[in-house]
């Protein structure tokens, strides 16, 4: 059993290989500098008196595919859709002068897709945000939270403003989902590697 299910990983492996898009991690436009630690990744920039950091997790991030009509659609020889890693991310805006740090949730919404028509909409939301002492990795839920359902849709727009002019806007969550999705793909063949060593171990 284990010597075909070894030789099942390694033709995925192969398979896998061939469809990787990105050899190497596809690059965020606007200066940031990226940072991986296993499926979690740093983006940071530093802009005047600002350190900007984004932080998100590519595990969990791929949407369950429900589509069943699309499948049946599909030409058997075609190949199956490209998985999209759309992973929350946070966004940390620490000022130089404050002790404090501006924390957003924020998320790609899963029926993106259904808002044509709309004046252009934002590919990503902001779901919560809140203030938490600056260089502390442990958040406290004693902070205020704001959970931006209920929020002014003034303020709102203000935030995302806010964000925009700090180089996170819609191009660049276009470029977070693609390298996103190429880390997460990555990780996918070096765990079905890892598979393989662990099937063939005696």
């Amino acid at each position: 059993g284990d010597k075909a299910f070894a030789q099942f990983l390694t033709d995925e492996i192969k398979e896998e290989k061939k469809i990787q898009k990105h050899k190497s991690l596809p690059k965020v436009s606007g200066g940031w500098e990226l940072e991986v630690h296993g499926t979690e990744a740093k983006l940071v920039r530093k802009i005047a008196g600002e350190k900007i950091t984004v932080t998100f997790n590519i595990n969990n991030s791929i949407p369950p595919s429900a589509d069943e009509e699309t499948q049946e659609e599909q030409k058997p020889d075609e190949q199956e859709p490209d998985l999209t890693s759309t992973p929350n991310f946070v966004v940390e805006v620490i000022k130089d002068d404050t002790k404090q740090t501006l924390v957003l949730d924020c998320h790609y919404p899963e029926d993106e897709v259904g808002h044509e028509g709309e004046e252009e909409s934002d590919i990503f939301t902001i779901r919560e945000v809140s203030f938490q002492p600056t260089g502390e990795s442990d958040w406290k839920d004693t902070n205020y939270t704001l959970n931006t359902d209920s929020l002014d849709w003034a303020l709102y727009d203000h935030l995302m403003d806010f964000l925009a002019d700090r180089g996170v806007d819609n191009t660049f969550a276009d470029e977070l989902i693609e390298l996103s999705t190429a880390l997460e793909h990555q990780e996918y063949i070096k765990f079905l590697e890892d598979l393989k060593s662990f099937v063939k171990c005696q």
